[in-house]
């Protein structure tokens, strides 16, 4: 690994790993591991090139991110854990528990796509059209190529087809808002693949975990309390 991911870590017990999403750092969750903490160890990590970790040399994609997260768990000597990622972190997530299965005690998704059909139109258009702009300039400006590695990650990624997904065996709990950017035909698309995932649809937009943070963290909790073992 050629990096060291910066994190935040408060709480005792078992672990719960949060991921952020594009262009964020793991302070988005400044509502779930103050609430978490006292039943979890909740470690917020920021990912590679994000937040206050360096960007490496590696190659800025989700595989890359899902490796870096392995490591870390490797380091800090975290066997198993429960794994709640949001948008671009639910993607690493899905990424991570389709290749370290048994590193996956449970697995919450919040917000994540399987490819770029999965964003609603007046949403992914504008990312593209930044993603190209940004590549125009990224060769003489270090600014414009950080932008494009970061716009590029929701044009690029997660590929992920819906039939990888039966292969997912930690309890799951699919969540997102009514007015969420994702499209809801394909979060529907998401829980029915994996294999006893389940589906929580709350008022708000796509940042149901920090605005919406009393209705998340109740679902969240509900579902990690059924699924105690």
């Amino acid at each position: 690994m050629d990096v060291s991911l910066y994190y935040q870590e408060q709480g005792e017990g078992e672990p719960l790993l949060l991921l952020h999403g594009n262009g964020e750092d793991g302070t988005y969750f400044v509502n779930q591991i103050s609430f978490f903490s006292d039943r979890y160890r909740v470690i917020a990590v920021d990912t590679r090139g994000h937040g206050k970790s360096p960007r490496g040399t590696a190659p800025f994609t989700m595989e890359q991110f899902a490796a870096d997260l392995h490591h870390l768990m490797d380091k800090l000597q975290i066997q198993r854990a429960v794994i709640l990622g949001f948008s671009d972190g639910a993607n690493i997530a899905m990424k991570f528990a389709l290749k370290y299965p048994d590193r996956v005690k449970a697995l919450i998704l919040n917000g994540g796509n399987l490819d770029t059909e999965g964003v609603k139109k007046s949403i992914q258009i504008p990312i593209e059209f930044g993603y190209r702009f940004a590549k125009l300039f990224a060769g003489k400006s270090e600014e414009a190529k950080s932008h494009m590695e970061i716009l590029g990650l929701m044009v690029n990624e997660p590929n992920i087809k819906p039939e990888e997904l039966h292969a997912i065996q930690a309890p799951t709990l699919v969540i997102v808002g009514t007015k969420d950017m994702i499209k809801q035909s394909h979060t529907e698309v998401i829980a029915k693949n994996i294999p006893n995932a389940k589906l929580s649809v709350i008022p708000g937009d796509h940042f149901i975990a920090n605005k919406k943070s009393g209705e998340f963290n109740k679902a969240v909790e509900e579902f990690l309390w059924t699924n105690q073992n």
